[in-house]
């Protein structure tokens, strides 16, 4: 993990996962001065609006912390200058391929950039183009999921990739046992999200860290695309009637291509926008029945409300204990 934490310029190589609403700048700044990296989640924001989500994270701490920026934002080269103009060390981009011109817009301005990798080719793809770091992440992760397991992914990319550059593993991580088997793999560090939504330090609402405490595994469900001309990713939130809201969303979507009202690019958007909302009503409203209840099947072991210095005190301890008996 040493390798890990250098490049992040943290004390232990755990990214807090990029979650809209949730991973502002309270639980972002808790993650990096409990020792971690804090990710705020720039989402749908408009450039303001990260400029002074930055500012304000940088008021509780003066750790470093990172920005995940969605490559589909229309924006998205100013959302890179709000990053430049705070000096913000690392950019995770994520959504696809880094458009043109976007990778050197961001490591022309001294950030470090991290993408992420759901296949092994396009690890590869990343890593010729000059990325600096990858995220592995599995179909057990909460919010936007591929189709392949973080068990299968770490097994094809690691031996490949991991002596080029740094690689983080996400998805379905809830205990330190886990994060000592990626690391004797050859991971440099790992993602989490679910396990840091009901930190003390989360805002989310009261009624969405119930959900979560009271939530089981197989509660964690992926979204079904209704359309196949309209390529939805895969969405995992608890099920709720929400669930059945996002269908019907779909629907309308794909009737409104049908009718050529919309063109694709407009259409992905609307479904985009819709998550932001839906999440959102949930999150920060507490609406827990017809908002978005994104979760990682790592839901199961989320227990209680805790500081996110406890939680990671916890996971550092037990992946230490794992890699001891193994030793021993």
């Amino acid at each position: 993990m040493h390798r890990g934490a250098e490049f992040l310029g943290c004390e232990v190589a755990i990214l807090g996962g990029a979650m809209s609403w949730v991973s502002e700048r309270n639980l972002v700044a808790a993650i990096s001065n409990a020792g971690g990296f804090g990710v705020i989640a720039c989402g749908a924001m408009t450039p303001e609006l990260l400029d002074a989500e930055i500012a304000g994270t940088k008021a509780l701490t003066s750790r470093p912390f990172g920005v995940n920026l969605i490559t589909m934002h229309p924006q998205l080269f100013d959302l890179i200058e709000v990053c430049a103009k705070h000096e913000v060390g690392h950019i995770v981009l994520a959504g696809g391929l880094p458009p043109a011109g976007s990778l050197d817009a961001i490591k022309g301005r001294g950030a470090k950039l991290i993408c992420f990798a759901p296949a092994l080719s396009l690890a590869k793809k990343l890593i010729r183009s000059g990325v600096d770091a990858l995220v592995i992440e599995g179909m057990e992760a909460g919010g936007h999921i591929g189709p392949v397991s973080t068990s299968v992914l770490a097994q094809e990319i690691l031996p490949e990739v991991a002596e080029q550059v740094p690689v983080f593993v996400a998805g379905g991580i809830g205990r330190g046992e886990l994060i000592a088997g990626y690391l004797e793999m050859g991971a440099s560090g790992v993602q989490l999200g679910t396990r840091f939504v009901c930190a003390t330090e989360s805002i989310a609402h009261p009624n969405f860290k119930k959900a979560f405490i009271r939530a089981s595994a197989r509660d964690a469900v992926a979204s079904v695309q209704v359309d196949a001309r309209l390529p939805v990713i895969p969405v995992r939130a608890l099920k709720n009637a929400g669930t059945e809201l996002f269908t019907a969303k779909q629907r309308e979507v794909a009737q409104a291509l049908d009718e050529g009202k919309v063109a694709m690019a407009e259409a992905q958007l609307q479904i985009e926008h819709y998550w932001a909302g839906a999440l959102r009503r949930a999150v920060i409203d507490g609406d827990v029945e017809h908002g978005s209840l994104m979760a990682g099947q790592s839901v199961g072991m989320v227990r209680n409300e805790e500081p996110v210095a406890g939680i990671i005190t916890e996971l550092m301890d037990e992946a230490a204990q794992a890699l001891s008996r193994r030793a021993a």
